[in-house]
C-alpha cells in the first residue's frame, strides 16, 4: 500500500512519533486516576491497559509484573513521576 500523504498529513504523522512517549505517558497518569477508583472486573481492565502502556514506555517486563502483582496505585503514581522527571 503505497498511500501518498499531503505535507500536513506527513507532519501530523511525524509529529505523533516524535512525542509517542509523552503521549503515553499522559495515557499512563490518566490510567492510574481510574486504577484508583475502579474494583472488580474494572481493576483488571484497567491494569490490562496499564501493561499495554508500560510495555509502549519501555519498562522492564520484571518491574511491570513486579507493579501488577502488587496491585497499589500509589506505586504506579510514583512511576508516573519517576517517568516524567526523566522526560524533563
Amino acid at each position: 500500500m503505497d498511500k501518498k500523504f499531503t505535507k500536513h498529513q506527513q507532519k501530523i504523522i511525524k509529529n505523533y512519533y516524535e512525542n509517542r512517549d509523552a503521549i503515553s505517558l499522559q495515557r499512563l497518569s490518566e490510567l492510574v486516576t481510574e486504577l484508583y477508583l475502579a474494583t472488580g472486573k474494572g481493576r483488571e481492565r484497567q491494569w490490562k491497559y496499564i501493561v499495554g502502556t508500560l510495555e509502549k514506555l519501555g519498562l522492564p517486563q520484571e518491574r511491570i509484573e513486579h507493579l501488577r502483582q502488587q496491585d497499589n496505585p500509589a506505586l504506579l503514581a510514583k512511576l508516573v513521576e519517576e517517568l516524567m522527571a526523566k522526560q524533563s
